[in-house]
């Protein structure tokens, strides 16, 4: 069912458990050391930024069970399109935040226990490889410049954190039958072996899916778009000293979706392996290597008038990449009120395209090999001091060299056998990253904050070397992007005026300069540079450089905790303008395409000791722009999720869930012509969970 896993991937995996075998052997000798599994603590000059922690109660809890759904707890934060992994299309899947707009692509850092999760080639987040049940809490830092988490952070950062057997239990497992005969499943198992422990988490997900266009813009051709995916984790954590711990993380993931016609399949699997070491002495200090591997697919059909007969018309058939890095960081012993973080880190990312194109009668006439390589190398410098009278200061910058190499695209005639190539030129430079900010504590409940800062961006492979096609409309590759950057500022506060409640207020001005954005260049019927004939029904658009995008915004985000009720809400509304001349001059003026104005979500819950508890989530988000002219419009929605849990004997729970209750018509793309697709209708899930031993 699963492809086999490359034997390079194999290969690492098996040096990887190699190497873990005599550490352990240590391990079990001390006996008395226990290790964390966690990275260096969270630094000091935290407190200046606009952070939100999302815990494991609510990672677990959610109606869909879907990471990238709870994490649009933190209003703002958005992938380019509405739909979920079940349903979207894989490259639509980048994250970002504060209105600044985007495309496949993420301008939000993602990592998992310190590794970037960007996919190297495309850029987008791969969700289906993370497991809720596997992790033990999120963190979302809003805004740009954070130097030591390494570049790719324009608008922000989120954390993933692996939960370690303290939080797992020996076993937990749940199985959930719901809609249109989907199954989801999820187990993992935990042990301390020593001073040591071990983890391994699997799950499968799997549905006949949903018809993705709406009632009133479907036919013959239209039908369901099934989806089935599975991930595994192992990690392995092992003390290899009084204060130094080994960390060896290996995972693995396999997703197959359709996009509800023939000819529209796509597929992503991928394996990561990595090491990291954490001393906890005098000196704090960490060192990280990793290697991910990655393979996808994609099929592209377009439909006839009436939606008759669908027909292929590009096929990407190995898009293959591979991403190697490695981060150090040391943290000199300055006192309890001062902290210093140094360090560097390294990411290379290479990867290409393969597809067939111009089909006749089902059959390809052309085909095209392109990609090439990046590289990025940096160096970090942070220092944060709490002075007296409770104000913090923090301030940090960093340094890196980019390089893009190797950009080639071949391609030809099949019949003839005939084909060209063009080399582009290699490419380098230097990109700076910094920010400041301060905290001050008025009071035990009060503490005011501000920051400045500075983020840059490299364009993916995908953009450079990367066609794609969409509907009728077709998007062509630019290999000549510059890399983005972003100036931002912000000033807000954060109230606790008990315990219990929590209230964080920010107002933020970001100026994204180059930004990356798909520019209409002309509208069908036409045969363009790098994608073909477009159609009437179609536009061409192209990846360009704007002048600028400016978001301006409000973010207010609360909680409120009282015995077993928990209530959580936040709301972000940001005026998001792109400033353009040129060829892009029709843009300027223009809400960013995919950018709503006002995003708000909230989730009220109760839930005893013993597991018996319901919770029910509202979201809305406000009409936002489909395409960059402005010209179509995907309308609001408001959803309705539920969640109720009920035990019947001690560690086994009965849970039953409800996602989009209301069954609200969300719109996830709008076509040139006018074709309208949605998000997940209403879903019903009932299930067994069991935790114990």
């Amino acid at each position: 069912m699963y492809p086999v896993v490359t034997r390079r991937v194999s290969v690492s995996l098996l040096a990887l458990a190699a190497a873990l075998l005599p550490v352990q052997a240590h391990a079990d000798e001390g006996g008395d050391i226990i290790v964390t599994g966690a990275g260096l603590e969270s630094p000091i000059g935290d407190a200046a930024y606009d952070i939100i922690g999302i815990d494991r109660a609510r990672l677990t809890g959610s109606a869909s069970g879907r990471i990238e759904d709870v994490l649009r707890d933190v209003a703002g934060l958005q992938q380019f399109r509405r739909s979920d992994s079940r349903g979207a299309h894989p490259t639509s899947q980048g994250v970002t935040l504060r209105g600044l707009g985007g495309n496949a692509s993420s301008r939000a850092l993602v990592i998992l226990d310190g590794v970037p999760q960007s996919d190297p080639f495309g850029g987008w987040v791969s969700w289906p490889a993370f497991a809720p049940g596997r992790l033990e809490r999120a963190q979302v830092t809003r805004g740009g410049g954070s130097g030591a988490a390494g570049p790719g952070a324009l608008a922000g950062v989120i954390e993933l954190f692996s939960a370690g057997p303290d939080t797992l239990g020996r076993v937990n497992a749940g199985i959930a039958y719901g809609s249109r005969d989907s199954l989801a499943a999820d187990a993992t198992l935990a042990a301390r072996l020593g001073g040591g422990f071990v983890t391994l988490g699997a799950d499968y997900a799997r549905g006949d899916g949903y018809i993705p266009v709406t009632r009133d813009s479907r036919g013959p051709a239209d039908r369901a778009a099934p989806y089935e995916q599975a991930s595994v984790a192992l990690r392995a954590v092992v003390p290899v000293g009084e204060t130094t711990e080994l960390q060896a993380n290996m995972t693995g993931f396999t997703d197959r979706r359709e996009r509800g016609l023939a000819f529209s399949d796509n597929g992503n699997d991928g394996a990561d392996a990595s090491m990291r070491l954490v001393g906890r002495g005098a000196w704090g200090w960490s060192a990280l290597g990793y290697v991910q591997f990655r393979r996808f697919t994609s099929m592209t059909a377009s439909v006839n008038a009436g939606r008759v007969t669908a027909n292929p018309v590009l096929d990407q058939y190995n898009v293959p990449s591979t991403g190697l890095g490695a981060r150090v960081e040391l943290r000199p012993p300055l006192g309890e009120d001062i902290e210093l973080r140094l360090g560097s880190d390294w990411r290379r990312v290479d990867g290409r395209t393969k597809e067939f194109y111009q089909f006749a009668n089902g059959v390809p006439a052309r085909m095209r090999d392109a990609g090439g390589q990046s590289d990025t190398l940096g160096g970090f410098a942070e220092l944060s001091a709490v002075l007296g009278g409770g104000l913090t200061l923090t301030g940090g910058g960093r340094i890196d060299r980019w390089w893009i190499t190797g950009g080639a695209l071949e391609e030809g005639a099949i019949g003839t056998g005939i084909f060209t190539r063009t080399n582009y030129a290699d490419r380098a430079g230097w990109e700076p990253t910094g920010r400041l900010g301060l905290a001050y504590a008025a009071d035990d409940s009060l503490t005011l904050r501000g920051a400045i800062y500075r983020g840059w961006r490299l364009p993916t492979l995908n953009e450079l070397y990367r066609p794609f096609r969409a509907g009728a409309d077709a998007t062509g590759a630019n290999a000549a992007l510059k890399p983005e950057t972003l100036w931002g500022y912000e000033a807000g506060f954060d109230w606790r005026p008990a315990e219990s409640g929590r209230i964080s207020v920010t107002a933020f001005d970001n100026r994204l300069h180059d930004a990356i954005a798909n520019v209409t260049v002309a509208r069908g019927p036409g045969t363009f540079p790098g994608v073909g004939f477009v159609s009437a029904a179609g536009s061409y658009r192209q990846r360009r450089n704007l002048d600028r995008v400016r978001a301006r915004g409000v973010e207010v985000d609360g909680a409120l905790t009282l015995a077993a009720f928990r209530l959580s809400a936040s709301y972000a509304y940001t005026h998001s303008r792109v400033r353009a001349d040129g060829l892009a001059a029709a843009l300027d003026g223009l809400r960013p395409a995919q950018t709503p104005a006002h995003m708000a979500s909230a989730t009220a819950g109760w839930e005893r000791k013993d597991g018996l508890g319901a919770a029910l989530t509202l979201r809305y988000v406000s009409d936002q722009y489909e395409n960059d002219l402005g010209t179509l419009m995907l309308g609001d929605a408001l959803t309705l999720d539920a969640r109720a849990a009920v035990p019947v004997m001690r560690g086994v729970l009965i849970e039953a869930r409800a996602e989009n209750l209301t069954g609200a018509r969300v719109e996830a793309t709008r076509s040139s012509d006018n074709v309208v697709e949605r998000t997940s209708p209403r879903t019903l899930w009932l299930g067994v969970r069991f935790s114990g031993l």
